[in-house]
């Protein structure tokens, strides 16, 4: 009835739209949702303010969006490390509580280390881990994230190492600069300023191919670890959305990606250049995902 009603008689939207990003200012989602934010308000023609609600891996940001009513005026930035708590034990949230209107980036994760670190090569990385179980440090976003279920599957293959949990996207980029991390799991485009200033290095790339951008690091299934969770960023709302904002947002997301201020946004966060998914498409995407997730948690 509600759904109906509004696309009857309702123009969307007459107010501005929040963007919520579950994480701290100054990651990857923030910059997502500001990149979105300043593209998106003419096109919307209404505001796109941007809310940082950090906290429990991306939970309580999304407990505020949940909380907020089903009207297309709330959206968050929905990436994958939110998405892995759907394939542990008694999740906070479902994925049917949740509508897609578009997936915006999609990149592999890496293990970095400092410029100037002992480890050379992936290699030296994996002799010392399988040589002295759980005494070299990997930096991540925290436990049952999508690090989480990678580092648990190098551990089943024998390269067993101490996950150091950093909920600050800063602290954690930092922590292998200051000795406090030997190694870093992390997205390119998150470090891009790191890496362009050749403070961090990439040892090793999860995925079935080597990345163009990374072409002398070997990827993960050359190595015969098949494992290869992308990190993706998404934008999300409320499900029960009516169709007529849903609509809405699926046109001007595709507007986004299209512009070519967009485009050299994502070649900035050395992401996919072909990572836009439409919302229909998004839906069936973030399914195979969790699949694939579920498949590599641990058993609860």
């Amino acid at each position: 009835m509600r759904r109906a009603a509004f696309a009857a008689s309702e123009k969307f939207p007459t107010r501005p739209v929040e963007m919520i990003v579950p994480w701290g200012p100054g990651g990857g989602a923030d910059q997502l949702a500001r990149q979105i934010g300043k593209l998106a308000e003419p096109m919307f023609g209404q505001g796109v303010p941007v809310v940082n609600v950090p906290g429990g891996t991306g939970a309580t940001g999304m407990a505020k969006l949940l909380a907020t009513p089903p009207d297309g005026y709330s959206a968050a930035i929905y990436i994958a490390d939110a998405h892995a708590l759907l394939a542990g034990s008694n999740p906070r949230w479902q994925l049917s509580d949740i509508t897609p209107a578009a997936v915006m980036i999609q990149a592999p994760s890496f293990i970095f280390v400092a410029q100037d670190s002992r480890f050379k090569t992936w290699a030296d990385f994996e002799k010392e881990a399988r040589a002295s179980p759980n005494k070299l440090k990997v930096a991540t976003l925290g436990f049952g994230s999508v690090d989480d279920f990678t580092l648990s599957y190098l551990a089943g293959k024998g390269v067993n190492v101490i996950q150091v949990p950093f909920s600050k996207p800063s602290e954690r980029y930092v922590s292998i600069l200051g000795g406090h991390a030997d190694a870093l799991y992390e997205q390119a485009g998150d470090v891009g300023s790191f890496l362009a200033g050749k403070q961090m290095r990439p040892l090793l790339v999860f995925g079935k191919e080597r990345f163009p951008a990374f072409k002398d690091v070997p990827c993960s299934y050359e190595l015969g670890y098949q494992v290869a969770l992308p990190q993706f960023r998404a934008v999300v709302l409320r499900a029960g959305t009516p169709e007529g904002a849903l609509s809405v947002f699926d046109s001007v997301m595709g507007k986004v990606a299209a512009t070519e201020e967009y485009k050299k946004f994502l070649t900035e966060q050395i992401a996919d250049p072909n990572s836009y998914l439409t919302a229909s498409q998004s839906g069936a995407f973030l399914e195979q995902q969790l699949s694939e997730m579920k498949a590599l948690a641990k058993p609860a």
